[in-house]
């Protein structure tokens, strides 16, 4: 199963988290291919060097085109508009998505944008503040399968 991790990578933070989130999943699922576009720098550094940024985007495109299931993280008082993004398209494309959101925030559809919420296959709400990250991979790896095996 090749899975496409959508979430935000701006901070360090973020994309700490992104990796630590891919390692147990793997882990999980160790005959699966985990997607992080953190890691689409195009040799460079900088995630801000606009002469790669058009072979940053291809190279999402393609891999969001060969997954198998997209994983959202739909954290945040709205969700980052690249993961929307992402979300619209693999579900345009018959793509099952998994949305998950750990934040407690609560607006319109489990505290996510009504588009972003239905445009997603399932949302899995962890409203949670137990901060071990092995109980959210284990329910992820368990929503999934089940995706996966789901006919669109």
């Amino acid at each position: 199963m090749k899975i496409y991790l959508a979430a935000p990578l701006f901070s360090q933070m973020e994309r700490q988290y992104n990796r630590r989130l891919a390692e147990k999943l793997k882990a999980l699922l160790p005959q699966c291919e985990i997607v992080l576009p953190q890691d689409f720098r195009a040799g460079t550094a900088s995630f801000n060097d606009r002469r790669h940024l058009a072979s940053v985007f291809k190279r999402c495109i393609e891999d969001l085109s060969s997954a198998d299931v997209v994983l959202a993280l739909m954290d945040g008082a709205d969700a980052d508009s690249g993961v929307a993004f992402e979300t619209g398209y693999a579900r345009g494309l018959g793509k099952p998505v998994l949305g998950v959101r750990t934040d407690y925030r609560q607006s319109q559809v489990k505290g996510l944008n009504l588009m972003l919420a239905a445009g997603a296959s399932e949302i899995l709400c962890h409203f949670s503040f137990n901060e071990q990250l092995d109980d959210l991979a284990g329910l992820i790896v368990e929503h999934l399968e089940r995706l996966a095996r789901k006919p669109l």
